[in-house]
């Protein structure tokens, strides 16, 4: 482990899902110190067994919160002395009805999941990084967010708007040293899909190891002049 003036701090949302165990694996194995933030602790605690000492933090919150967002914000600062790296992994998906037929409740879970709990958990993080002049913060989009879907309007909607945040806020954290990209998957290979599409080859899936890497090096020196990109991960 280098000393704590190297160790990447790295702040995961979402981080029980499958993805999060991932990237939370892959950072773990780099040396680097993590807090993971789910909305149910006792996910994280079943999930991350032995996590929770002094070295890294297992959080529970509401990411579309802005409270609660800076007030876990303030706590990992406060522990860390600084965030390195933001992965918002968090959203949700769900397939709808026709787009005509959207029901406003269906709306508006997946715009405050996936695009409106971008803006509340950057607006506890940013500003940090943008006052050290450094940081990363990498989104986790879709593929689908390029093109209209049938049956899946709310969702595609969502993680489009979400592109369109992370491009402008980009533009806005580039003049001040922070890059701001995004990881668009088409389907990833993980449990929940399988159950959900029994049907598929996960062969033509996309593994949450790969994205995992690809997360890894949005956050590293190596992308320092990618800005608002969105990285199409696919087979």
């Amino acid at each position: 482990m280098s000393d704590a003036s190297t160790t990447p701090h790295i702040l995961i949302t979402g981080a029980a899902g499958a993805l999060g165990r991932a990237v939370a694996q892959h950072f773990i194995d780099q040396g680097a110190r993590l807090a993971l933030v789910d909305h149910h602790a006792g996910r994280l605690a079943e999930v991350f067994p032995g996590l929770d000492n002094s070295q890294h933090l297992l959080l529970s919150g509401d990411v579309t919160s802005t409270t609660e967002m800076a007030a876990l914000a303030e706590q990992v600062l406060k522990s860390f002395g600084r965030i390195d790296t933001l992965v918002h992994i968090a959203g949700g998906f769900e397939m709808g009805e026709a787009t005509h037929a959207l029901s406003r409740a269906s709306w508006d879970r997946m715009m405050n999941l996936n695009a409106w709990s971008f803006v509340a958990v950057t607006q506890a993080v940013l500003p940090s990084m943008i006052e050290r002049r450094s940081g990363s913060v990498i989104a986790v989009t879709a593929k689908v967010a390029a093109r209209g879907v049938p049956a899946m309007a709310a969702y595609v909607a969502s993680k489009s708007a979400l592109q369109r945040l992370v491009e402008a806020m980009a533009a806005e954290a580039a003049p001040h040293g922070v890059n701001i990209n995004s990881v668009a998957p088409s389907v990833l290979d993980t449990p929940a899909n399988r159950q959900a599409m029994p049907d598929a080859n996960p062969a033509e899936w996309v593994s949450t190891s790969v994205a995992a890497q690809t997360i890894a090096f949005l956050a590293s020196p190596g992308a320092a002049a990618l800005h608002g990109q969105h990285l199409t991960l696919d087979t």
